[in-house]
Formats: C-alpha cells, sequence, structure tokens
C-alpha cells in the first residue's frame, strides 16, 4: 500500500453502517491501523493564535471562508504521492487570491502533529494516514476533530443544487461516524478487496474465475499439474486472508454472519458457514495448493512470487497493482474477482464483494480556519479534482463518478466491473479497524496462519478465534462497537 509498512495495511475508520445498502468504488489506499501507535492525545493546549473570522457566505462560497486568512494543509505522502493535493491548493489559492496557503507533506504525520493539537495548534486539514497515524478514537474521545456536516451540507463544487453529501458514494458519510450523527472523518479514497489474479495465466489453462468451491479445487488441480500453485498470500501477515474469507462467510451464510463477528457475539464464529469457508481454505493446504514456502512469505515476496507465475490467485487489495507495478508483466491482464463460493445454497449471489473508503481526512476543532479545511476538501470533490486523483494514482475517489474519459489501468478497470457485477451485494466487515489487535495477531497471525500453516485444523481454529474474540468482548480497556 504505497509506503506503509505491512504491519499496517488494511485498517480504516470508525462508524456505523449499513453493509447491504452500500455500493462502492475502488481505490489503492494506504490504509493504516488505529490502534497500533497510540496517540498520546491530549485536550489541553491554548488556542493562542486565534481563530479565523467568519467570511461572508455567498453562492461561490457557501462554508462562509475568510478570503484573507492563512490555510494550512498537511498531506501523508505515501503511495498516492502529492501532485493531486497540490492541484487542489492551486484552486483553492486561485479561488482565494489573496490567501497563503501552507502545504506540506510527511510520512511521520503523528510526531509532526501530535503536539500542535497538544498545544491548540493543529493545521485546518490534514490527510491523517500511514504508519503514523493519529488515533481517531481518541482525538474523537478528546473533542479534538470538528464535525464535518457543514461540509456534506454545503452545496457540491459543480452543482450548487446537489449537497456535496448528494454526489458521494453510498456508506462514505456513515464511516465517518462513530456513535451518532456527527462525521468527524472524511475518506477520500476507496478500495476494493478480492482474489487477484493474471488473466493470461487462468486463460493459459483454458478456464474461468471459479464460482463454486468444487471449480476452485478443479482450476487449483490443472494448475498444480502446468507446476503452477493455485494460491499464495502473505505468510508474514496472514489477515491479508480475510480480503476474500470475510467476503465468502458473508456470501454463504449472509450479512447477519458478519455483523455478528464484528459485534463480538458470543458463538459468532461457531456459524457453520464460518466452519464451511475454514474447511474449504484448509482443503487448499491439505490438497498441495499452497504454493510451497508461503507461511514464510511477507505482503512484497507473495506478491512478486503471484507476478512471477508461481502461484494462480492471492487475496490482496486493489493497492496491489500500485505496490506490485516494478514486477507485473505487461500482458499480465491484471484482474480482481469477488471470492468464489461454496455452492447455489449459499445466501449471496456470486459477485458479494469487500469494498470500503480509505484515506482519511480531518478537520481539527481547534483550527484556526476550519471552514478553509472543509473548502479544500470541498474542492477536491469536484469532478475535476476527482478525475485528477484516478487518472495520477489509479484510484477512485469518494465523489460518485469522475470517470468518464478516463483511460483505466487493468486492475483498476477490473474492479470497477467487479463493483458493477456486485451491485448492492457490497460488504464491509468492521474488525479490522474496531479491533486492530484481535484482528490482526490474534485471529489473523494465531488463528488463520497457523490453519493454512496446517498447525491447526479449522475446528481448533475456530475455537480458537472464539475464545479471542470472547477475551475482546471482555475487556473493558477497549471501546466497543456495534452494528445498529
Amino acid at each position: 500500500m504505497g509506503s506503509t509498512s505491512a504491519e499496517n495495511h488494511g485498517t480504516e475508520g470508525v462508524g456505523r453502517r449499513d453493509l447491504i445498502k452500500r455500493s462502492a468504488a475502488l481505490g489503492l489506499i494506504s490504509v493504516p491501523t488505529f490502534g497500533f501507535l497510540s496517540a498520546c492525545a491530549s485536550s489541553g493546549g491554548d488556542d493562542t493564535g486565534g481563530k479565523a473570522k467568519a467570511g461572508k457566505k455567498t453562492a461561490k462560497n457557501p462554508l462562509g471562508v475568510n478570503d484573507t486568512a492563512g490555510m494550512e494543509f498537511v498531506l501523508f505522502d505515501g503511495g498516492f504521492g502529492k501532485e493531486y493535493a497540490e492541484d487542489a491548493v492551486k484552486i483553492y489559492q486561485k479561488n482565494f487570491p489573496e490567501v497563503k496557503v501552507k502545504f506540506s507533506a510527511t510520512q511521520k504525520i503523528q510526531s509532526t502533529l501530535q503536539p500542535r493539537f497538544n498545544q491548540g495548534t493543529p493545521p485546518d486539514l490534514i490527510d491523517n494516514s500511514g504508519a503514523e497515524q493519529m488515533d481517531m478514537g481518541v482525538l474523537v474521545g478528546k473533542n479534538q476533530l470538528a464535525d464535518l456536516t457543514p461540509l456534506l451540507d454545503a452545496p457540491s463544487y459543480d452543482d450548487p443544487n446537489k449537497k456535496v453529501r448528494d454526489t458521494l458514494r453510498p456508506g462514505i458519510v456513515e464511516m465517518g461516524q462513530f456513535d451518532g450523527e456527527k462525521v468527524w472523518i472524511f475518506y477520500y479514497a476507496y478500495t476494493v478487496y478480492g482474489v487477484w489474479y493474471s488473466q493470461k495465466a487462468l486463460d493459459s489453462l483454458d478456464e474461468q474465475y471459479p464460482e463454486t468451491w468444487d471449480q476452485m479445487l478443479a482450476v487449483c488441480a490443472k494448475a498444480k499439474k502446468k507446476g503452477m500453485a493455485g494460491w499464495t498470500y502473505a505468510g508474514k501477515y496472514p489477515y491479508y486472508l480475510p480480503f476474500s474469507l470475510y467476503p465468502m462467510i458473508g456470501k454463504v451464510g449472509g450479512v447477519e454472519v458478519l455483523d455478528a463477528i464484528d459485534n463480538l457475539e458470543p458463538n459468532a464464529w461457531k456459524h457453520p458457514a464460518v466452519k464451511a469457508c475454514f474447511e474449504a481454505y484448509y482443503e487448499l493446504y491439505k490438497k498441495g495448493y499452497v504454493l510451497k514456502g508461503t507461511p514464510g512469505l511477507d505482503h512484497i515476496q507473495s506478491q512478486t512470487a503471484w507476478a512471477q507465475g508461481k502461484a494462480l490467485f492471492i487475496p490482496n487489495g486493489s493497492w496491489v497493482e500500485n505496490e506490485s507495478a516494478n514486477v507485473i508483466p505487461k500482458d499480465f491482464g491484471l484482474s480482481v474477482s469477488a471470492p468464489t463460493g461454496l455452492d447455489s445454497s449459499d445466501k449471496l449471489p456470486f459477485g458479494t464483494i469487500w469494498a470500503s473508503g480509505g484515506e482519511p481526512f480531518i478537520v481539527p476543532s481547534k483550527a484556526k480556519n476550519a471552514a478553509g479545511g472543509m473548502e479544500q476538501l470541498r474542492i477536491m470533490l469536484s469532478e475535476a479534482s476527482s478525475k485528477n486523483f484516478t487518472s495520477k494514482v489509479k484510484s477512485l475517489t469518494a465523489y460518485n463518478g469522475g470517470t468518464d474519459g478516463i483511460t483505466l489501468t487493468p486492475g483498476l478497470k477490473s474492479g470497477v466491473a467487479a463493483l458493477d457485477k456486485a451491485g448492492q451485494n457490497v460488504v464491509n466487515p468492521r474488525l479490522q479497524d474496531w479491533y486492530v489487535q484481535l484482528q490482526k495477531e490474534k485471529i489473523g497471525v494465531s488463528g488463520l496462519g497457523e490453519m493454512m500453516a496446517g498447525r491447526l485444523t479449522p475446528a481448533e481454529a475456530v475455537k480458537k478465534i472464539q475464545g479471542f474474540a470472547d477475551e475482546a468482548a471482555k475487556d473493558d480497556s477497549i471501546k466497543h462497537y456495534k452494528h445498529q
């Protein structure tokens, strides 16, 4: 995922949402953890600098930005680069010619900005991403973030008759909520998770992507005969396995199974759908369809082996196109599919996929020019800025549109097609952002990783993981979230 480390892959904001009702788009995002580096946020500190006076609200300036007040924007300098943000800053400066905008990009978000939060002098807009992401829960809990509702209710940049919120992909607003209606985080990019493969390799086997598990096993058997493993994955970081395993569980048993898992309900992991999907994955190991040595590979090594044609399938997120660009051959035919199901008795149709927002932007409550920070985001949510982002970084944005006239890269094109196929059947398990340690170290490494290495049976893995979930449910030191 760009320049973030593997340990920080795959986590997003904390919020409530209706899983089924949301459609989604795609992104190559830098998705960091919340819990790994807990922010030492303090609500103390005086706002010595004073806030900018409100400007006059007009049709062109609906947020009432002070047209002479400075605006400061700090971006995470990751896989997306900084050009897209610099381009959006130029529009802000053109619209407010007397304003001085201070723009900077850093990978050290927390160490650079935490002291400024503590002193009450934070920037006006922050892309709070990367390995050094500040803990959102702490920032919200200490009232250090501004509610972004004024931005969402403002007229959109391109059409004054549409509010910003009416131009967004469904689910974006809910992802930025914690407990309640206020929106603290704005996710600008989108990612799709699933099973990634080479269309060229699949064609060479004269096969289609398998929709049932019997077909999956048949394709893997055929690949094995040609000297190619069916699967590989990030063995050192086996919390990549859920990118295809969780939506498979949702497909087989229904979204309510995933919700129960997220809610840490007793015996949620003992649902027959979970057991069936664990047994399906374990079969890949038992039949020798997993690339030899996979448990010892990190994400880059497994992606490289896959790109070299040593394995057919890999569970991953859409950042893989950017992250592995230097090893994926030009004629590879990079493609993504929703996970294979079990059979026709599955609750949801083939095409059910996991997709969600990422790249979280925040406006601090003590920002001198919060209206300016929100206006900068409003500009970024214009069709032109959205198209600029997509064409430069191979990712769609939260803006619902903005791909006309852009030549999509193979992975992005395939992701858009996968999302079109999914329709309303887009799931977003919240475990990985509600309970980072549980998801990564316990379920991922100690549960799924051990099972796929052959050191636990599926029944033992289910029992062990249920135990981890029960411990987390009883742990009063962590905040618990529930699907509403």
